[in-house]
């Protein structure tokens, strides 16, 4: 896949909007009740660098980036302000936040998941672009070691465990870290009319999240 490992500049994503997307299919009967149906298993987060653009050097460090992105072609780390940890934002990840599996004694490698919702419908997403350093894992409440104990693949997300600390049957994985979200480019164009801007419009960058 055409990805880039680099963040996009985050003095300016912090100013940014955000969202989230689904896709619902909504079919209303004869009898006025609605059948409704998911299209997506996953959402999409949608973002606007164009509001965390203040000056024109943060314009220009834009620009260079789209260039060398090439537009829409190479995908690129976003930090989400709203949600970029295992934990709520305000709080310091524990290796007891999120559940990422069950050893059976063989299995090695565990992909880090965060859940959303609890009981009713929760929603499990795949985090594919931890933060270097920032991944702590336990087993059965027991915090382990990165290196001696396990690795984490940082372009897909995936914990690996050592040959000498497989996890038994029955041990609960958990884990908690920082992550960005993998995103490209929404257009391929970026039009900005500099006197305009110098009066305050602000031009549009839209960012979406892509699947990895």
């Amino acid at each position: 896949m055409n990805f880039h490992e680099v963040r996009f500049p985050t003095a300016i994503s912090q100013g940014s909007t955000a969202g989230t997307q689904r896709k619902t299919q909504i079919v209303v009967l004869g009898s006025g009740r609605e059948e409704r149906n998911s299209n997506w298993a996953d959402s999409r987060r949608l973002y606007n660098a164009g509001y965390g653009i203040k000056t024109l050097d943060d314009l220009y460090e834009v620009l260079s980036f789209f260039e060398e992105r090439r537009g829409r072609l190479y995908g690129f780390r976003w930090k989400d302000r709203l949600d970029f940890k295992s934990c709520k934002p305000s709080k310091t990840p524990s290796p007891t936040d999120q559940v990422i599996g069950t050893g059976d004694g063989t299995q090695t490698s565990f992909q880090l998941v965060k859940t959303y919702g609890g009981a009713f419908a929760a929603w499990p997403r795949d985090i594919t672009k931890p933060v270097t350093g920032t991944v702590r894992v336990a087993v059965n409440g027991v915090e382990q070691t990165e290196i001696s104990d396990f690795t984490v693949d940082s372009s897909t997300g995936q914990v690996l465990f050592s040959a000498t600390s497989v996890p038994a049957s029955g041990a609960l994985i958990t884990a908690g870290f920082e992550f960005d979200v993998p995103v490209r480019f929404d257009a391929d164009t970026l039009e900005v009319n500099l006197d305009h801007f110098n009066s305050g419009q602000i031009p549009a960058i839209p960012i979406r999240e892509i699947r990895i």
